[in-house]
């Protein structure tokens, strides 16, 4: 497999990467970049293959923890900087920016963050583990009794979402935790999973212990039905959003909550920040502003900060916005404009798609006020730099903050806190000046993988006292 280029390139090959190697499939799915021009062919996996493939999965026996440990830190490293599959990280960069539109700088730091997460997966999930639970039955500990953390399975289907590479520094744990994984990658951007999977490879995981198994509907339907338990974020994983063998990711509707006893002004580095960075298009990115008392002010502010960000090509070292296919970005468009009616406009409310003349346009950042803290728009999620803002109050508490993935509140009131933290559709909470997106390798993201994956059962291992 080549590397990519410009246009009237080769166009690349994404094999599946099955448990006896590489499978080319004659049915196969282009894969375009934001101009709307053929980057990639990517194998599609019939039914039958997925099938033989999952059942390799579940006869493969795992390898000892510390060498599974060991590996994951080797395939860090090697997503880092290595030739893998044909591409080198440069190679691998530039198609994911082609491609997804996430700004070349926003993809190249997702390349670091995903690697350091992949490298620290061992540790991490050992931070999942209850305290009182041992990871050996071995453990001198379980002589006496004691609880055991163990594997609710032995096979994870994981369906990634494409919005950004970082999504793929999670799943790895379940290779740590002793989990054979299949793959299915999001059409829209295969290649972070691709470079993955051959790395986890290189570094000692074998071919029948992860898969990348692009794959139809039909097929995609039946990796979920083979394995143990299955994770992701597709529509097929929201098909079984009622399984509980199946944790389907939710969309984050991040929030800033600023109270009156603080001032706004001094935190508006980092409420533009919240919504900007990564190109605006994560899951923790802040898409929604509760200031307090008068909206007007801040969310004038924010609309003059973000509207000083340029309109480049997604591969020009000072792009900040994503990119998509015209007539992507105008569906989008319409999307946001629909659910705008009644809010007040202060970026962004005649239209926000700036066309680069080559098939291609910028989702420029909206800006809208709106009068309610209960308003719908305040759960309105999208892919780019667009954030409501609105007025909160005492009495409105804490249910327009309900339903979120990372809640940033700057207030001196700890009763308020405490309701926060306690609310169990809050999945994280950051108190004071700091970015919803701000994580570290170890915390969890939406819980812990390891919650869904592993479970405790008690282990007594009694051992007779020696003469």
């Amino acid at each position: 497999m080549g590397a990519p280029e410009t246009a009237g390139s080769p166009v690349l090959v994404l094999d599946a990467l099955g448990p006896a190697g590489p499978y080319r499939s004659g049915t196969r799915q282009d894969i375009t970049d934001v101009t709307g021009a053929v980057v990639a062919e990517l194998s599609l996996a019939p039914t039958l293959y997925v099938n033989r493939a999952m059942k390799a999965l579940h006869q493969a026996v795992p390898l000892p923890a510390a060498d599974r440990a060991a590996a994951l830190a080797r395939a860090g490293e090697l997503f880092r900087g290595a030739e893998l599959g044909g591409l080198t990280v440069r190679d691998y960069q530039r198609a994911v920016t082609r491609v997804s539109g996430l700004p070349a700088s926003v993809v190249a730091t997702a390349t670091l963050t995903c690697a350091e997460r992949v490298s620290r997966t061992a540790g991490s999930t050992a931070l999942a583990r209850p305290a009182g639970a041992v990871a050996d039955w071995r453990d001198p500990l379980a002589r006496t009794g004691r609880a055991l953390w163990t594997r609710r399975g032995e096979v994870l289907a994981v369906h990634v979402p494409g919005n950004h590479p970082g999504t793929h520094g999670f799943w790895p744990e379940a290779l740590a935790l002793g989990y054979r994984v299949a793959v299915r990658p999001a059409a829209r951007e295969p290649f972070t999973a691709h470079r993955l999977v051959h790395a986890l490879r290189a570094a000692g995981f074998g071919d029948d212990h992860v898969v990348l198994l692009p794959c139809g509907h039909e097929a995609a339907d039946a990796l979920v039905r083979a394995a143990d338990l299955a994770y992701g974020g597709d529509e097929v994983i929201r098909a079984y959003a009622d399984d509980p063998g199946v944790l389907s990711l939710r969309p984050g509707r991040s929030k800033i909550l600023i109270t009156a006893d603080t001032d706004w002004r001094d935190h508006l580095d980092m409420i533009v920040d919240s919504v900007a960075r990564h190109a605006g298009t994560g899951c923790v990115n802040a898409t929604a502003v509760l200031v307090e008392g008068d909206p007007a002010e801040p969310a004038g502010a924010i609309a003059e900060r973000l509207a000083a960000l340029p309109s480049l090509p997604p591969d020009d070292d000072k792009a900040c916005l994503p990119v998509q296919h015209v007539k992507a970005a105008r569906a989008m468009e319409k999307f946001v404009l629909d659910r705008a009616q009644g809010s007040r406009a202060w970026l962004g409310g005649t239209g926000f798609v700036d066309e680069l003349g080559d098939g291609s346009a910028v989702l420029r950042p909206v800006v809208h006020q709106v009068d309610s803290a209960g308003a719908p728009q305040v759960g309105v999620e999208v892919p780019f730099p667009c954030v409501w803002v609105a007025p909160w109050s005492r009495d409105d508490g804490i249910e327009p903050l309900r339903d979120t993935l990372v809640l940033t509140v700057v207030t001196e009131d700890e009763a308020l806190v405490d309701a926060l933290v306690d609310e169990p559709t809050i999945s994280n909470v950051h108190i004071g000046a700091h970015p919803t997106h701000w994580h570290r390798p170890g915390l969890p993201h939406d819980g812990h993988l390891g919650e869904f994956l592993m479970r405790s059962k008690t282990v007594y291992h009694r051992i007779a006292a020696e003469a």
